[in-house]
């Protein structure tokens, strides 16, 4: 049997009935794909061991895979030879021999409290065409950096999910289908309600908070990483978005927050994932030092 069916299937279950988000079957089907074509494989009875396991040596000496990005791989084969095997599609998965590599302990990358007001003042400065521009896209980077939303999160935020009168974002079915809620400072408050004015004096009624320019839609991944690009030639140096978080997350740990309060700002489904934050931050870790009884 074709196994492009059989994956279509697959897809369909764990969206309508599995509740996997969007993002999370366009990893899969990305990955069966990548198998099927590196390996030739066109039917179910062509997935071996070994064509699996040729697959991980592909990716890692000439892809040069990252340990996360092999690990990520074989997260999602297993899950789809393991929903084969219960369809009776498969009598065997053939990635349970295959060895996932030790995953690096890599201090998330953020910016220092110096260049994330350096990068601020630079967003708010560039010369824009027109104010909204101007409003706008100061409090996306406001957003990312006040308040760690990741990427998805601030996309699909809507117009309703922002209370700048009661200082509050809610995050509507973030990473894992988990709903939350954000405090928000004064400081994005200002901003926020800075860009709010002028969107209405844009006639933008959307129901998206961050808007397009040109269009009463929603801002794009597209028209967001386009503007990201022209900040990073400003800026001088490249980062991602998802650094910005970093950068939240770190920097509110050195503000004093504590990890059980940032886990849960974060959306985090265990507070192990926070604590890798508190080496990321040597401000902390020197405060911590401080309260060592012999100092004195």
């Amino acid at each position: 049997m074709e196994i492009q069916i059989i994956a279509k299937e697959f897809y369909e279950h764990s969206l309508y009935f599995k509740g996997f988000s969007k993002e999370t079957i366009k990893r899969y089907k990305y990955t069966v794909d990548l198998y099927c074509k590196i390996m030739e494989v066109q039917l179910i009875e062509q997935v071996t061991q070994q064509n699996v396991r040729a697959l991980f040596f592909h990716g890692r000496t000439v892809r040069q895979w990252s340990p996360n990005t092999a690990i990520i791989f074989h997260k999602s084969l297993h899950v789809f030879f393991t929903w084969c095997i219960s369809k009776h599609y498969m009598d065997f998965n053939p990635i349970d021999d295959i060895e996932r590599p030790k995953l690096q302990q890599k201090l998330p990358k953020k910016l220092t409290k110096q260049d994330a007001h350096r990068l601020l003042e630079i967003v708010y400065n560039y010369p824009y065409t027109n104010r909204f521009l101007r409003y706008r896209n100061h409090a996306i980077f406001a957003t990312f950096m006040f308040a760690g939303l990741r990427k998805s999160e601030l996309l699909n935020l809507k117009y309703a999910d922002v209370d700048i009168e009661n200082l509050t974002i809610f995050v509507n079915q973030g990473k894992g289908s988990k709903d939350r809620f954000i405090p928000m400072s004064q400081t994005l408050a200002k901003s926020l309600r800075n860009y709010v004015e002028e969107r209405k004096r844009c006639k933008k009624t959307c129901p998206e908070f961050f808007t397009s320019q040109v269009q009463n839609t929603g801002l794009t991944q597209f028209g967001l990483k386009h503007f990201v690009d022209k900040v990073q030639t400003v800026f001088g140096t490249r980062f991602s978005v998802h650094k910005l978080r970093h950068t939240f997350a770190t920097l509110m740990l050195e503000g004093g927050c504590d990890i059980y309060s940032l886990s849960k700002m974060m959306g985090h489904s265990d507070i192990k994932t926070t604590t890798i934050y508190l080496y990321a931050s040597a401000d902390h870790l020197r405060s911590q030092m401080l309260k060592h009884p012999m100092n004195e």
